[in-house]
């Protein structure tokens, strides 16, 4: 894995220009009371053809870019609803998956205001790597992650008690990307490590030769198909209860199972990737299709795939396939929807997996990082060049979001620097692991 700064110097991604922009409306009591000018201006607007959209935001983005100069940096992820991950790239923006965004601020320093238009946990990562003096803000602080919605600290870090109660030093935390600042610190101090899709299995094979038995955080079903990678039986491999379920006690539990487990698996998991199944792998395969999948989804249907890999995986495979090739992705309706479009004017045919005869599922997007819109972005940059930016927009390491309410928890500024010592170790590892120096 590559940790240099992803760059864009010609464009991965093509607006048409006869093409209305796919971007849903949101409601307008949806925006934050600051956003809702912007977004009454965006509404009225007569249709959503680049040209009149790049008219409108011209008006805001540029301004900011040449209020802050080469100190500002915008950043979308792949899945990115819509047209945001085009806009940004537009605007000289770099799209990429959350370890490249993670990475953003750490390579870039003289990046001081980081606008990113994806999702909370994105933003705090990206916030837990920056330098002092830079400052990360996220378009809509409600864009969220269903997989962290499951696996927030107040569920996870009593279990986690509990494990280093019962297994003490031997027991080490590899948390997901897809984690909140305060478990990736939760695996910097147990002495584990961050992880992504593409080196989940470095990671936990780098924890089981220094004799670690591992607690994995939070998706049930990328540690299942990192077991099965590394070649561990079934029978170590021991998944919790589903959160949802209510609180979790070692007790009540299969303790003898527990204990022979050597990667104890929390039960979160992406509503996006779980509806992918072998028979859907079947039919494209059938027609001819070459079956590409995301890794957050279930185990045999990965093991049906004709490959697997995260969403930086995915966009190479699609970007090397020749003239007359024929995908099909499980993955995010977005990314794929983006896939489907430049891939017809290259002569590659790619198809949602999810979408076969009968299946009311196809095309289905990440619901909450939708939330960013051209609204958003056009109003985060507006106001921060007027000094007027909401604290609520602002990501700071360890701040807690709730996104239905928009409450935020954030803590004492000598509990934060705490926080993102231990989390910068488990981030600082992942990438030692990744780079062969650990």
């Amino acid at each position: 894995m590559r940790t240099e700064t992803p760059s864009s110097p010609t464009p991965r991604f093509l607006l048409q220009p006869e093409l209305p922009v796919c971007q849903t409306d949101l409601p307008l009591d949806w925006y934050q009371e600051e956003f809702k000018p912007y977004a009454e201006e965006y509404l009225a607007l007569p249709n959503r053809r680049p040209e009149t959209l790049f008219r409108w935001l011209d008006g805001y983005v540029k301004p900011a870019q040449a209020h802050f100069g080469d100190g500002l940096l915008l950043l979308a992820h792949f899945y990115m609803g819509g047209e945001i991950v085009k806009l940004v790239e537009h605007y000289g923006g770099a799209v990429a998956d959350s370890y490249q965004l993670a990475l953003q601020a750490r390579n870039r320093p003289e990046k001081r205001v980081i606008v990113e238009s994806a999702v909370h946990f994105m933003a705090e990562a990206i916030a837990i790597l920056a330098h002092p003096e830079q400052s990360v803000w996220i378009t809509n602080p409600k864009a969220g992650c269903t997989m962290e919605m499951l696996a927030k600290d107040y569920m996870v870090l009593p279990v986690a008690d509990q494990l280093v109660e019962r297994y003490g030093d031997t027991l080490a935390t590899v948390a997901y990307m897809n984690t909140s600042g305060r478990l990736k610190a939760l695996a910097g101090r147990t002495g584990g490590a961050v992880c992504t899709s593409s080196n989940a299995h470095q990671v936990v094979a780098w924890a089981q030769k220094c004799g670690r038995r591992v607690f994995f955080v939070p998706d049930e079903h990328l540690g299942r198909n990192t077991a099965h990678k590394l070649g561990l039986a079934p029978e170590r491999v021991f998944a919790l209860p589903d959160p949802r379920r209510g609180q979790i006690v070692l007790s009540a539990l299969d303790l003898e199972r527990l204990d022979r487990a050597e990667l104890i698996l929390w039960g979160s998991s992406c509503g996006v990737h779980t509806i992918f199944t072998p028979a859907m792998v079947r039919h494209w395969q059938a027609r001819g299709y070459r079956v590409l999948i995301h890794p957050e989804s279930p185990l045999e249907t990965v093991l049906a795939s004709d490959g697997a890999g995260s969403t930086n995986y995915l966009w190479s495979e699609f970007e090397r396939a020749p003239r007359g090739a024929k995908l099909a992705i499980g993955t995010e309706g977005h990314f794929v929807r983006n896939a489907h479009q430049q891939g017809a004017a290259r002569g590659i045919e790619v198809v949602h997996l999810a979408e076969i005869p009968g299946s009311t599922l196809g095309g289905c997007g990440c619901a909450t990082m939708s939330r960013n819109d051209p609204p958003h972005l056009a109003g985060m940059l507006d106001l921060l060049r007027q000094g007027r930016a909401p604290e609520i927009n602002r990501v700071l390491a360890g701040d807690v979001m709730n996104e239905l309410t928009m409450g935020r928890e954030r803590l004492p500024e000598s509990e934060r620097l705490e926080l993102v010592r231990e989390a910068r170790v488990a981030m600082e590892r992942m990438i030692a692991v990744v780079e062969g120096r650990a």
